[in-house]
């Protein structure tokens, strides 16, 4: 064997540190689809990928036009962001979410919500001995931000049932992903009072909140949710599915005060910020509704597309009231249905994923284009 074969090449000095850190987390799970993606890929009509909700529409014109006139951008911007952005920020948790006590000295413009997601018990200064709480179902990333700070993630049914000894963070999630379930106002209200009475750190991700379907998704900073004050609560929120910005890495995080001012202060010494002209777009996508209202008439047209086509392979339907996915079932192992789907040429994510209680499970996206839709359908009914 030569020595200059690189897949058996000794590791360089000094990654046994960053072994360390990988080894802390789970294999990343969109690896082992890959075989399947093969499988589909060959289909001679091509792949109709449903597997990952990327975004697949243009972005709108506006928003790129403002993007265009910011890229002449030679400084450095700032981690907080312009006083425009930090009070577009306000304004639409105001008009779109009813968060009436928000204001720009409470919002964070962060890379993406996925970032902030991975870092932020870190960033809080979690570490062993501390606990983060996760739905039992429910965005990986969830789990790898509290291995990455080194403390211990704890699964719920109901968050209310949890010991809250050496709880720090708790995160909720709605709209779900992956299953499209709506927590109601009386939940996140009874939830936002046992966190508060335990002094724990309640993080809502609500990125799919503009895309209720038969549900209208509610948030924690909402006064019918949490009162008078954002105090001891954190929304997170993306522009990559209701405005098409994946690709921009726009988002921000909003509620407590304090604990805004305390992340800022740590993402200073970072660098962790977010540059001019998305800065500048963000700004003209939170001040235009008409670009969101025209995207969920093109999620709605293939959500119902698709829902019916599965359902009339033999599919059954669960949650999905809102978000980008249908949480599908046939009652047999994820992988199976995986595997047979693939041979239609059709991709779907594997409910495990997102961790046990989902192994009877598929999350199909709709965020294909209308014509790999359509041939999905077209798959399903032959």
């Amino acid at each position: 064997m030569s020595t200059n074969d690189s897949t058996h090449a000794p590791l360089p000095t000094g990654s046994g540190a960053a072994r360390r850190v990988s080894g802390l987390l789970p294999v990343f799970p969109w690896d082992r689809l890959e075989p399947y993606k093969a499988t589909a890929a060959a289909h001679p009509g091509g792949i109709v990928d449903l597997s990952v909700g990327t975004p697949v529409d243009p972005v709108p014109e506006l928003i790129r036009k403002a993007l265009a006139e910011a890229s002449d951008a030679p400084g450095y911007p700032t981690v907080w962001g312009t006083p425009e952005l930090r009070e577009a920020i306000a304004g639409w948790l105001r008009r779109r979410l009813g968060a009436t006590g928000a204001d720009p000295s409470g919002v964070l413009p962060t890379i993406g919500s996925k970032e902030l997601v991975a870092w932020l018990p870190t960033q809080l200064g979690l570490g062993p001995g501390d606990r983060v709480a996760l739905p039992r179902l429910a965005y990986p990333t969830y789990e790898v931000g509290a291995r990455l700070a080194g403390a211990e993630p704890v699964v719920y049914d109901d968050p209310w049932e949890l010991d809250p000894a050496g709880l720090r963070l708790l995160w909720l999630n709605s709209p779900s992903n992956p299953t499209g379930r709506v927590l109601g106002t009386d939940e996140l209200r009874r939830t936002v009072a046992w966190a508060r009475e335990h002094g724990v750190l309640l993080v809502s991700d609500e990125c799919y909140l503009e895309l209720g379907w038969e549900a209208d998704p509610v948030s924690v900073l909402h006064p019918d949710v949490c009162g008078d004050g954002h105090d001891g609560l954190l929304a997170v929120h993306s522009l990559s599915k209701r405005s098409n910005l994946a690709g921009y890495r726009a988002s921000f995080v909003a509620g407590d005060r304090a604990v805004v001012h305390e992340l800022l202060q740590v993402r200073k010494h970072g660098g962790m910020i977010v540059p001019a002209p998305v800065q500048a777009a963000t700004v003209a996508a939170l001040e235009d509704d008409a670009h969101v209202a025209e995207q969920r008439e093109r999620y709605a047209r293939r959500r119902s597309a698709l829902r019916e086509a599965l359902e009339a392979y033999g599919f059954r339907i669960e949650h999905s009231e809102a978000s980008l996915y249908l949480w599908a079932t046939r009652d047999e192992p994820c992988w199976d249905t995986v595997a047979e789907l693939a041979g239609l040429g059709i991709l779907v994510a594997p409910g495990d994923f997102y961790g046990e209680a989902g192994e009877r499970f598929v999350r199909v996206a709709f965020t294909a284009v209308d014509e790999r839709v359509d041939a999905a359908v077209r798959r399903l009914g032959a």
